[in-house]
Order: structure tokens, then sequence, then C-alpha cells
């Protein structure tokens, strides 16, 4: 690895405190204080997160000041790619063979990120649909990319994911036509789980709606700094 390559790796210990519920809430507040708007992105292993995140970050950073948190169970491959392809701040948690993020883990990331020079943190949750769903990490809002070749049903048999999540982006559209997959259906089956989610079908490898994506993002951090 060259040296313009270089993430610094925070090892991430498990959490001590039973009432994660408590750390997230107390992590919120304290981010709010701070002015910082937290973003727990989730997914299935593959689906396109870090490609999203590099489309994305590459649309908000002349306006938002962000960094990413990047949580694997171990390399620093994601990380290294986010900083070559956006120059922005990104910093690699390796948690140690536990397949989600808490609250208390989360704050040790933030920890060794500049807070008071920020806007944005985004946190790249390890990729599984299932654990990272049942932690509150004390972000502001969740968001979750559904791929494509995943199929249209995965809100029916995941439905704690769905239902945690203030966003939903459909990605890969671009081989929709290769799969079966009814975007209709996924989003009846989205609401159903929580009728207040956003649905946003992309395409991060040809950039397609990844600047609604984008909008939706400045929006709310926008307003989460005003209320």
């Amino acid at each position: 690895m060259t040296k313009n390559q270089e993430v610094k790796v925070i090892e991430i210990k498990k959490s001590i405190f039973a009432d994660n519920d408590l750390d997230a809430d107390n992590l919120r507040k304290d981010l709010k204080d701070k002015g910082v708007f937290l973003l727990n992105l989730m997914s299935s292993p593959g689906s396109g997160k870090t490609t999203t995140l590099i489309r994305t970050l590459n649309l908000i950073k002349d306006k938002l000041r962000v960094a990413v948190m990047e949580a694997d169970i171990d390399s620093d491959v994601d990380a290294v790619k986010i900083k070559e392809a956006t120059g922005i701040e990104s910093i690699q948690l390796h948690t140690g063979g536990m397949c989600h993020l808490d609250a208390e883990m989360t704050r040790q990331g933030l920890d060794n990120v500049p807070l008071d020079s920020l806007d944005l943190v985004i946190l790249e949750n390890v990729g599984n649909l299932v654990c990272p769903a049942e932690f509150d990490t004390g972000s502001c809002r969740n968001a979750m990319i559904l791929s494509v070749p995943e199929g249209h049903d995965k809100p029916l048999k995941y439905p704690l994911m769905f239902s945690v999540c203030d966003l939903v982006l459909v990605n890969k559209t671009d081989v929709m036509p290769y799969f079966d997959f009814d975007l209709a259906k996924c989003e009846e089956y989205v609401h159903m789980r929580n009728p207040k989610a956003t649905v946003i079908p992309i395409c991060a490898k040809t950039g397609e709606g990844v600047e609604k994506f984008a909008g939706w993002l400045l929006n709310e951090v926008s307003n989460w700094k005003k209320s």
C-alpha cells in the first residue's frame, strides 16, 4: 500500500453497556449538540454500498463536510477505496468477528473523526440483513440498499431491516431486465413494513438516481441542523 493509500484502522471493542438504546439516545444528543448528522447505511454484502457512497460523496462533498466510517470484520479495502475515489476522510472499523455495530462501538469510531469540523458522518455498517438492524447505532437516520439480484421479496423475509430504515435504495436497476424483479411489488412490500419509508431506485454503476439520493441526504442533514 502506498503512502497516499494509508487509512486509519480502529479496532472496535465489544460494548460493555447493557442498555444499547440508552447509549444510542445519548449519542444522538451529543451529535445534535455538535450539529453532526450520522447516517447508518446497511445492506447485504455485494449490494453496492461502497460504489453508491463514492458516487454520492462526489456529488455532496462540496456542499457538506463529510467523513466516512467503514465497518467490516476485517480488511481496510473499502476505506481505501473511499479515500482514493473521493479524497474524503475515511476510517476502517474492525469488529473483531461481530456482525454488527452498536451505539458504544459507533461512538468509539466517532472518537477518531474530527466531529467539530464535520456536518455529516456516514457509517457503512457490516454487510448483513439481520444483525445490524437489531442494534441502534445512535444514527440520525437509517438507510439500506437492496440490490435487484437479491429479489423484490426481501422486505417479506427480513422485516426488521425494512422496518427500521427511513430510506431504501433499490440498486442495480440496470440489470432489472435479466432478473424476475418487480419494482412495484418491492415498494409495496417495503411500505407494508414501513409506510413512511422513502424508496429510490438507483444504479450506482451508471449514476442513475444517485442525484435523488444525494438530494434526500442534503435535505435530511439540513432539517436535522434546523430542528
